[in-house]
């Protein structure tokens, strides 16, 4: 028997999709797929250029632009601690605070804001104090916009760095250390660099589920033209009085999910 016809042979049968699946599998292609082309068969690419000039559109397209490169700065400079210490710290407590800080990823996006409201609010905890002390509101303002972005996407920051941290060769940092180095050192000239890619993986999951932050935002934000409304809130509107304007921000939202896909399919999916 010829060996290397028989491996070939063998590794396409265990290729071959059970017939059992192949029919639930096309099924759930069309769900998932249908509603997109049905996305882009609707849209109006003739009038695309001009409604993506109108005032309202850009003003709403500025906002989230800005406001999500805002929450992912911020996410950086408190995410990527906070995994370091769920990654490598050794404290009490270490598996309930994880589970806080993940706990953003699975609750829904309006209670999420109705906390936000709790906390920060003119009745709230802290919003209470910065009101009569400072007569500062932060409800209902383009600060809420960027407080509600960030409560729910830096947990997809958090949970990519501390993968990346996980999988790093600690030997690395020991060896540093033991020549000298300080931990900041070690931290931001041996460790950052390793992880460098789960940082930015991170990074832009956490600036693409910004951009697309719903909920949160109009409960604790509102939807002020300008001011508060963000992109998703826009097409919420428009949808309501306008289809085709609806359409044409829908679309942009999905062009960015397939860039932001695309540029992490070596982290996200199988390579083939």
């Amino acid at each position: 028997m010829n060996t290397r016809n028989a491996m070939p042979a063998k590794r396409a049968r265990r290729r071959r999709v059970p017939a059992a699946l192949l029919a639930p599998a096309v099924i759930g292609l069309v769900f998932l797929v249908l509603p997109l082309l049905g996305l882009l068969a609707r849209t109006p690419w003739t009038e695309l250029p001009a409604r993506l000039a109108e005032p309202e559109m850009l003003a709403a397209l500025r906002l989230s632009l800005l406001t999500a490169s805002m929450t992912t700065v911020l996410s950086l400079c408190f995410g990527v601690p906070i995994a370091w210490l769920l990654a490598r710290g050794e404290f009490p407590g270490r598996s309930v605070l994880r589970a806080l800080v993940t706990v953003p990823l699975v609750l829904p996006p309006v209670v999420g804001g109705v906390a936000l409201l709790l906390v920060f609010g003119r009745n709230g905890i802290i919003g209470s104090w910065l009101y009569e002390r400072f007569d500062v509101t932060i409800p209902f303002s383009t600060t809420a916009v960027v407080l509600a972005m960030t409560f729910v996407s830096m947990p997809f920051l958090i949970v990519s760095v501390e993968g990346a941290l996980r999988g790093a060769d600690i030997r690395f940092e020991e060896a540093a250390a033991t020549l000298g180095a300080g931990r900041w050192t070690v931290f931001t000239h041996v460790t950052l660099p390793m992880v460098a890619p789960g940082v930015l993986a991170g990074a832009v999951l956490c600036w693409a589920r910004a951009l697309g932050e719903f909920g949160a935002t109009i409960t604790f934000a509102g939807n002020f033209p300008g001011r508060t409304q963000t992109m998703p809130l826009a097409v919420y509107l428009a949808l309501q009085t306008d289809l085709e304007a609806a359409i044409v921000l829908s679309l942009i939202l999905l062009a960015v999910s397939v860039i932001v896909l695309a540029s992490l399919r070596d982290r996200w999916t199988a390579a083939p």
